[in-house]
């Protein structure tokens, strides 16, 4: 499904992070072990402001030379957690998420796009959780004060203990917890993304302003992606970074682009991929699975943060897609073995 693919780089890869400061800032020093804890505590308190806080604002996404500015709005009805991105670059696209429903307005297609959300992972959400070792995989510490989109905040670092994941840096407002900046350094601490709010309100937002902007969609062409669990125990990889682990299996149907049909209505080509998702609690690596019947050439992509590989595997195509440096991705890549049950 071609804006579900986009979903993946509006939602997905916003959460991938980008270093515009090196890793030489340090806290003050201190007793090394109150310092990780504290900057655990802060971590925690960042999931946990962005799934519990009302907010809305405008964040650009930065990749190299590209920019993407979309403006957020999240609030909490009763029960339901409700969110609304907008893209506000290029194609008008609106994503509104009810809890973990997800529907996709294309208003030039007049087609609605609907998904289970597969991940709370998204900006400025970053973690489903934080867990205990973390730091043994990260150098956690507390870094600078900064003042972003008018707030004061409190920055963490987070530097990788191998060259199998990148380092990351977070600024938080020290108020509330809520992500206000991400960003991820590569080895040589260059800047791979950043994600940064420009304008944010905290607080007192009005449940309306996360409505969706069509509210006459009658007429309009309805897709679902069927998402479910299945069972891959036949598929393992060998060869992970230290500290990820499978953490889901699901499968989902894709649709391709249209394609006319004896010249009158288009029709819409779909096929079943599984998706095996790996994580070491802040990156995560996807192993795509599905018939190899399609005719592709194997190779390797960058994106960003992203790296992504497609290869033939006997009768199968594997996509192998991460928020990890090259080498990570081919490691995972060459170590995939399928043994049927």
């Amino acid at each position: 499904m071609i804006c579900m693919r986009q979903t993946v780089v509006a939602f997905r890869f916003v959460v991938a992070l980008s270093a515009l400061v090196p890793f030489t800032l340090h806290a003050e020093s201190g007793d090394p072990a109150v310092e990780t804890r504290d900057a655990q505590a802060w971590l925690k308190k960042i999931q946990s402001a962005a799934q519990k806080l009302n907010y809305s604002g405008t964040f650009v996404y930065q990749q190299a030379s590209q920019f993407r500015t979309s403006r957020i709005t999240h609030v909490l009805d009763g029960r339901s957690e409700i969110e609304k991105l907008e893209i506000l670059d290029g194609k008008p696209r609106e994503y509104i998420r009810n809890n973990d429903e997800v529907i996709c307005y294309v208003p030039e297609a007049r087609t609605l796009l609907v998904e289970k959300r597969a991940t709370q992972e998204l900006f400025p959400a970053l973690l489903g959780n934080v867990p205990a070792d973390l730091a043994d995989y990260y150098d956690v510490r507390k870094g600078e004060a900064a003042r972003i989109a008018g707030q004061e905040c409190q920055s963490l670092v987070l530097e990788p203990r191998d060259k199998l994941r990148y380092g990351y840096k977070l600024w938080a407002d020290k108020a509330t917890g809520l992500l206000l900046r991400a960003q991820t350094l590569n080895e040589q601490h260059e800047i791979v993304e950043q994600i940064s709010f420009t304008q944010v309100s905290i607080g007192n937002i009005e449940r309306s302003r996360a409505r969706p902007s069509y509210m006459n969609t009658q007429g309009w062409h309805v897709e679902n992606a069927v998402l479910g669990q299945t069972n891959l125990s036949g598929w393992s990889v060998k060869s992970l970074p230290p500290g990820f682990k499978k953490i889901r299996e699901v499968k989902r149907l894709v649709s391709d682009a249209p394609a006319a049909a004896g010249g009158h209505a288009s029709v819409v080509a779909q096929r079943e991929v599984s998706q095996i998702v790996y994580s070491d609690g802040l990156a995560a690596i996807s192993v795509f699975v599905e018939p190899g019947s399609q005719s592709r050439t194997e190779g390797s992509a960058q994106q960003g943060a992203m790296n992504i590989v497609g290869k033939r595997h006997g009768d199968f195509w594997l996509t192998i897609v991460g928020e990890v440096p090259a080498a990570a991705i081919r490691q995972v890549a060459n170590s995939i073995e399928y043994r049927p049950k």
